[in-house]
């Protein structure tokens, strides 16, 4: 089952081909916290509320209709995080930008020490991966609308991935409501100049959909990221996710996040992104305005485009009250 939020207002649930408006729900949030609140499933939930008119999503989706799958109706109470050095092949693109001549960088001391413990067994905690934060769900772009860099970034790039969305219950627990294809957008040349600016490159937008994948994440994904500048294809590469192709479980990667309190505050709603080994800036490709960013996988449905952009410059001073 997948399912995606209309802007206006609505849900969408596709099963197969079939596409249809969920009866009487406006968001996939209030669908999740109804699931939440009453122990059902959330399939249990739509099913319960039946199903209306027969929808064109690809039509929706063309005329800019879709936001990303999950919006909390506060965007406060979204946070956007991630993952590094998770996946199988990671280490080598990221190796390249942090290379140490006199030894190992601690990019592949990292990655190292997730092939070693990242898949622990049942009931015991695995090593922590690296981890990010990209900002509140005012940084959450909807399919189509453009992802932005700030006037100080030095580099816009891609980065596909899997992102897992989630909301706390009144019992503090996180419960998962699905997954969806992710632009984890990056600035690269930022974070180059010094790992320490990894913070800093992370400070950008990202962009999550159109499609949620609910039930178990498939163990093997087989993806493709393009660039497009003026119609025409300048990039293109597969990307790989799923565990069968990651140095950590799901698991793993979410008992790390969610063991501080600080991200279990009933309400809130986490879209968590589990890392990518596939980046156009490793193969020296620099994204411009006006470029495109496409990121297909079969198991998400409707591809995740985006048009890269640029913010005004902002002022920097800071008034005294």
């Amino acid at each position: 089952m997948h399912l995606s939020q209309l802007k206006k207002g609505g849900v969408v649930c596709r099963q197969g081909s079939d596409a249809r408006l969920v009866n009487g729900a406006t968001t996939t949030y209030a669908l999740a916290q109804e699931a939440v609140e009453s122990g059902q499933k959330l399939l249990t939930v739509i099913e319960s509320h039946g199903f209306g008119d027969t929808v064109d999503l690809e039509k929706l989706a063309g005329e800019g209709a879709l936001d990303v799958p999950v919006r909390h109706p506060d965007a406060a109470h979204m946070h956007l995080t991630g993952t590094g050095l998770t996946h199988l092949g990671s280490a080598s693109a990221r190796d390249a930008m942090h290379a140490d001549e006199a030894g190992m960088s601690d990019s592949m001391k990292m990655f190292r020490m997730g092939i070693e413990g990242g898949k622990p067994e049942a009931g015991k905690d695995g090593v922590q991966p690296e981890w990010f934060y990209k900002g509140t769900g005012v940084a959450a772009v909807a399919p189509g609308d453009p992802l932005a860099s700030p006037d100080c970034a030095l580099d816009g790039g891609e980065e596909p991935e899997i992102a897992g969305f989630y909301i706390i219950g009144k019992d503090c627990r996180p419960s998962r409501i699905g997954f969806s294809l992710a632009n984890e957008f990056s600035d690269h040349v930022t974070e180059r100049i010094n790992y320490l600016y990894l913070a800093h490159s992370k400070l950008r937008p990202a962009s999550f959909g159109p499609e949620l994948l609910v039930g178990d994440l498939p163990a093997d994904i087989r993806g493709t990221s393009r660039i497009l500048r003026d119609g025409k294809v300048i990039w293109e590469k597969e990307f790989l996710s799923g565990e069968d192709n990651m140095s950590h479980s799901i698991a793993n990667l979410e008992f790390h996040h969610f063991k501080y309190g600080l991200f279990c505050q009933p309400g809130d709603l986490h879209v968590h992104m589990f890392g990518t080994a596939t980046l156009s800036f490793a193969d020296g490709i620099s994204c411009g305005e006006g470029d495109e960013f496409e990121i297909s996988a079969p198991e998400f449905g409707l591809p995740l485009r985006n048009p890269h952009a640029r913010e005004k410059k902002r002022a920097a001073t800071v008034e005294i009250l």
